[in-house]
């Protein structure tokens, strides 16, 4: 089993990132945490998904590109493509 921590405390890192990375990995169902235990990683990437990530990368790439010839700073892009990711996914629930 590897171990690694993510922690904020070390000044390198926003906390704020930390806490929010933690809370992303957990709901793609990533990661579960355990209070006073920790975090650990309950799924992985399907394989066959890895094969579309040079692809949806380098589209990616542009896109981030384009955001930010169009005046969007970092914050903004994250928000702008949290939310429309968020509400994708809801779109394909219902």
């Amino acid at each position: 089993m590897i171990e690694f921590h993510l922690d904020g405390r070390s000044g390198a890192i926003n906390p704020n990132t930390v806490l929010k990375a933690y809370r992303e990995l957990e709901y793609e169902g990533l990661v579960a945490a355990r209070p006073g235990i920790g975090t650990f990683v309950t799924g992985t990437l399907a394989v066959g998904s890895l094969a579309a990530h040079g692809p949806l990368r380098r589209d990616l790439q542009r896109w981030l590109a384009k955001a930010r010839r169009a005046g969007l700073d970092e914050e903004s892009i994250e928000a702008l493509f949290v939310s429309t990711f968020r509400s994708s996914a809801e779109e394909d629930i219902a």
